[in-house]
């Protein structure tokens, strides 16, 4: 688990390190600087999520400095903190795009909580950034698609088949069966090629949010609409719109979507003039939509007009066959990512991997072999390199000498990461996927410390 970074910016030293004391007790890994110079470089050295500054520095202006944050680094939230605090500060800091302002010692309960609400902010603007991504200069097409099981083959033959035309299409399967590499392919293998392909996962964001970024806004619409905005749909005009997890849509915006593939037309969020696209809508789910439909979560109109032509992508676990080519090309991958020596998985690692479920499908896959070629220490990935989840489930079957219990193999795996951090335990529970204080509770458990 990667913690999250806290800048806390003050010119007075005891302030500031109690201030990061706190903060550190919650769990974060906090940096500090007494002025905005120190802050300046600190940002730029450090992917900071969470910037605390005070107003007033010995070299300049906290007000003004939020918005050169804003500028240089979207996605980082800035809470101002003053001693004084008066309105027209207040006003233009969240102008300026300040998350809050508040006064210091007014209610020192209030820090941590908006802290809290800062940082789910930070990750909803790093979902957008991700998400909410047009195509770049990488071309995914079908020879990104990697498969020769029966059940894989049928999905990339009807994907194949569906792409010429403008039909809309429905991807449904698992989370992590490679829904979104199926919509490029999909997209890159059609006449709109040329044009966006614009992505957006739809469980990500609150209802007023994903209309915003789905439909734009005129300016004053609402609270902090400053300025006009184009949404997604204005985006992926004559190009693609891939809606991820679309049955994650509150079902006010879903008459809004019935609308646009029934009309080809919306209207901005504070319009009147209705605005004109055309692009094809590529949908994609993980739920069952007999039962989203039956329990009123899902329109049933919208239902049919969005599956034309549905293509279920089966689970990892259903194409056996197929972890093999997908691991070796994984391995592949992230060797020349990582110029690592390492050239093949051995026989037991593949007879492992072939055992496990996945229940996280392709993307659990290849998140294990990039963290089982960090930890491997010769030419080929061994079960041992492999996630502990994946070392249990194989234990029972072979015979060399591999712990059978949890217990034993979770204790195997700490200290081995441990041995490669060369003990830097934040970097450990990292590789881990844990929290630091469970990774010190396992250590003082099996005494690895």
């Amino acid at each position: 688990m990667v913690l999250q970074k806290i800048l806390v910016v003050d010119d007075e030293d005891k302030l500031r390190k109690l201030l990061s004391r706190i903060i550190e007790l919650e769990g974060f890994e906090v940096h500090q600087a007494e002025d905005l110079k120190t802050a300046t470089k600190k940002l730029s050295q450090l992917p900071i999520d969470v910037v605390l500054c005070d107003v007033k520095l010995p070299d300049g202006n906290g007000v003004a400095f939020v918005e050169q944050i804003k500028q240089a680094y979207p996605t980082v939230e800035v809470i101002l903190l003053t001693a004084y605090g008066n309105i027209p500060d207040g006003v233009q800091a969240i102008k300026n795009g300040a998350f809050d302002y508040i006064t210091k010692g007014d209610d020192n309960n209030k820090i941590l909580p908006l802290l809290y609400r800062a940082i789910e902010r930070v990750g909803i603007n790093r979902t957008l950034e991700q998400d909410c991504k047009q195509e770049d200069a990488t071309v995914i097409g079908f020879d990104h698609v990697v498969g020769q099981s029966k059940t894989f083959l049928i999905a990339v033959d009807l994907a194949k088949r569906v792409a010429p035309t403008s039909a809309t299409v429905l991807l449904t399967g698992e989370t992590g069966t490679g829904k979104e590499v199926f919509a490029q392919a999909i997209h890159q293998s059609s006449k709109r090629a040329p044009h966006s392909f614009v992505a957006i996962n739809c469980s990500a964001f609150s209802k007023d949010l994903l209309e915003s970024e789905l439909f734009g806004h005129k300016a004053g619409s609402f609270t902090n609409a400053t300025k006009d905005k184009k949404g997604l749909f204005e985006e992926a005009h004559q190009g693609t719109l891939f809606l991820d997890e679309i049955g994650e849509m509150p079902i006010e915006l879903q008459a809004k979507l019935l609308r646009v593939l029934e009309t080809g037309e919306f209207l901005k969020i504070g319009e009147t003039k209705p605005t004109k696209v055309d692009i094809r809508i590529i949908a994609a789910t993980n739920r069952d939509f007999n039962q989203e439909i039956k329990q009123g979560h899902f329109r049933e109109d919208l239902y049919y007009r969005i599956s034309v032509f549905e293509i279920i992508l089966p689970a990892l676990r259903e194409r056996v066959e197929d972890i093999e080519l997908l691991a070796e090309r994984f391995r592949g991958q992230f060797a020349k990512q990582q110029s690592s020596l390492v050239k093949t998985i051995s026989k037991t690692a593949l007879e492992a991997l072939k055992l496990y479920q996945w229940p996280g499908n392709i993307r659990e896959l290849r998140n294990a072999i990039e963290r089982a070629l960090i930890l491997c220490s010769s030419m080929a990935i061994e079960v041992s390199d492999l996630p502990y989840e994946v070392q249990q489930q194989y234990a029972p079957t072979n015979q060399e000498g591999l712990a059978l219990d949890l217990a034993t193999v979770e204790k195997q795996h700490i200290q081995k990461v441990l041995e490669f951090t060369n003990g830097n335990k934040t970097k450990t529970a990292e590789y881990l996927g844990i929290a630091l204080t469970t990774l010190y509770r396992k250590i003082t458990e099996y005494q690895l410390g």
